[in-house]
């Protein structure tokens, strides 16, 4: 027989069985990696970011959103196109609020100046 727990439930004693209490168990680790990873992304809102694209260019803004397809929302964002040279920096091209669709990024890296400056610390 089954080890179960019992439960109350609208005035009723319910007893579980052990294969349903494994899927909470489950569960519970699902939302607790669930949970780390939203704190991740909570901790980087407002930091600037640096998202290379798969075209060669690379963005630079404040990191505001992102959803399940991985696409980016990125504030105050600056353009800077690949240079052949690479000495020259290139004049940046101001964007303002870009969405970066996730399937065109190559790697994305946070400032370290973001990191390092007192609000953050």
């Amino acid at each position: 027989m089954a080890s179960s727990t019992p439960l109350e439930e609208n005035g009723y004693l319910v007893r579980k069985s052990s294969s349903e209490e494994n899927k909470d168990v489950g569960s519970d680790q699902e939302s607790s990696h669930y949970l780390k990873a939203r704190q991740k992304l909570e901790n980087l809102l407002n930091k600037n970011m640096r998202i290379r694209m798969t075209d060669g260019r690379t963005l630079i803004g404040s990191f505001l959103c992102t959803d399940r397809n991985c696409n980016v929302i990125l504030g105050s964002a600056q353009e800077y196109l690949k240079s052949a040279d690479p000495f020259s920096a290139g004049e940046p091209r101001v964007l303002g609020l870009a969405m970066v669709p996730g399937h065109h990024i190559v790697s994305i890296s946070v400032e370290l100046e973001t990191l390092t400056s007192p609000q953050y610390l």
